[in-house]
């Protein structure tokens, strides 16, 4: 469209001066055929009987013979004059031409400028980007005011006023939606770069690396794709955001190789005990004294347990060493007990024989005669030697109830028979029937006399040592 006004005004330019005698060739109407031409309002009756004869060269659909006559006038020489305002401004000259054919031509340069009007009104009714909208505007006016056209220049330049506030509020609804955008933009930035401070800054020590670094790649990919089709933010602040990120992730990738390292060394640390431990168990593993290797094998899964841990994949294959060696020896263990236990089967005949005669002495009828037959049980158990592994504890359990209940049984025999015992319920009773013969004493004393808080303490303080008496006698009974 700029070649187009370029041409156009060097046209108006040339054909302005004053024309030489020779008339100049007439231009074709074609070339102006494919511009928009708006409709413009229609003349009123009295200018319309104003208006000269419509010219034998139809006029190009816009603008009327009768509406070119009312804004301009053409003389037989083809000088053409705009009427403005009151007054006539020459506009330039189209020799060699009828008047109505001057008049026209130079009418559709003003319905080109007129149809350049409309296509930015619908421009900026379709909200389109304003870009370049107000240059537009300028030069549209620098056109009309260069009078090179006839038309209605005022209401052309009323429309421009028109379209120069919209303009205005388009562009400032713009920068309010590119602010909008630019904050969303800005937000969105500002959130990859905190999340990923937010991960530089955690303890490595707790960092779930695996995870981390995954995020923070993924970080990286979205800043990338935001700096590719985001929304432009401006050099210094883009600068600062990423300058920020960089700095999180280096510091990242910093404390990741630094925990990683430490970890390796860590990890050799702990192999290398490990491995030792492997050492020490395999080398019992072919042990025969069973009960201090079992105890060694303890201690060594002790210091296992206490021992570093190396990574999983390394510590769960000296853990099968480990347990391998332990294993071997067990199993050697359980299978020499096997034999012995076989030996044994024939002692826990005996012992069980032995537990059913114990507890045929329940319940204890001759204390005396109960010990004795226990003793002979307890000599024979012993001459019967040793039972499998697995019944030790259920048969050393069956005779060990027995033993219980006549201890139990002696135990209060001889509680019942102690002379002690018995000299210390002897005084006490002797103790008691003294003081209930000093409180009846009393209590017939507070009677006489009548005094009946007397005869209340008295007689609670005898009822308590009567029940005293009645507790130590019974006491004797048993003991005798």
């Amino acid at each position: 469209m700029e070649r187009v006004l370029a041409v156009t005004e060097r046209q108006q330019s040339d054909e302005a001066t004053n024309a030489p005698t020779t008339p100049a060739p007439v231009p074709s109407p074609a070339a102006f055929a494919a511009r928009p031409r708006p409709v413009a309002p229609a003349a009123s009756p009295t200018e319309a009987s104003t208006a000269p004869a419509a010219p034998s060269v139809p006029l190009t659909p816009g603008t009327t013979a009768a509406e070119a006559a009312r804004f301009g006038r053409a003389e037989e020489d083809g000088h053409v004059f705009l009427l403005l305002d009151g007054e006539e401004v020459p506009v330039g000259q189209y020799p060699g031409a009828s008047k109505e054919e001057a008049l026209a031509y130079f009418a559709r340069k003003f319905d080109d400028i007129a149809g350049q009007i409309t296509l930015l009104e619908q421009r900026v009714e379709a909200k389109a980007p304003s870009t370049d909208m107000n240059k537009t505007v300028k030069h549209l006016r620098e056109q009309l005011a260069e009078r090179h056209s006839i038309g209605d220049v005022r209401a052309a330049e009323a429309r421009l006023e028109v379209l120069d506030e919209r303009i205005k509020s388009l562009q400032q609804a713009e920068r309010a939606e590119h602010e909008a955008a630019r904050a969303v933009e800005l937000a969105s930035r500002e959130a990859i770069v905190a999340e990923a401070e937010e991960l530089a800054g955690q303890d490595p020590a707790s960092m779930q690396w695996k995870n981390g670094s995954a995020r923070m790649n993924e970080l990286f990919d979205a800043w990338k794709l935001a700096q590719k089709d985001g929304l432009r933010l401006g050099k210094a602040t883009e600068d600062a955001l990423w300058k920020r990120f960089r700095a999180a992730r280096t510091i990242f990738d910093r404390h990741r190789r630094a925990f990683f390292s430490q970890l390796d060394s860590a990890n050799a640390v702990a192999k290398t005990a490990k491995e030792k431990l492997i050492e020490e168990a395999e080398a019992l593993s072919s042990s025969t004294d069973w009960g201090v290797t079992a105890g060694d094998y303890r201690d060594l899964m002790d210091r296992w347990k206490a021992a570093p841990r190396a990574s999983k994949k390394e510590d769960d294959a000296l853990w099968t060493r480990f347990r391998a060696a332990q294993e071997k020896f067990f199993e050697a263990r359980k299978q020499a007990n096997a034999v012995i236990d076989q030996e044994y089967s024939a002692n826990l005949v005996v012992k069980e024989a032995l537990i059913t005669e114990a507890k045929g002495l329940l319940p204890i009828t001759d204390l005396a005669a109960t010990k004795k037959s226990l003793q002979s049980i307890r000599d024979r158990w012993e001459e019967a030697g040793k039972v499998p592994r697995a019944d030790m504890q259920r048969v050393e359990a069956g005779l060990r109830s027995v033993e219980d209940a006549v201890r139990k049984a002696d135990d209060d025999h001889w509680k019942r028979t102690d002379p002690e015992a018995k000299a210390r319920t002897n005084s006490a009773l002797s103790q008691l029937e003294a003081a209930i013969a000093s409180l009846q004493d009393d209590l017939d004393k507070a009677k006489a006399k009548g005094d009946a808080k007397k005869i209340k303490n008295a007689e609670e303080a005898l009822a308590a040592r009567q029940a005293w008496l009645e507790q130590i006698r019974k006491s004797a009974d048993e003991l005798a």
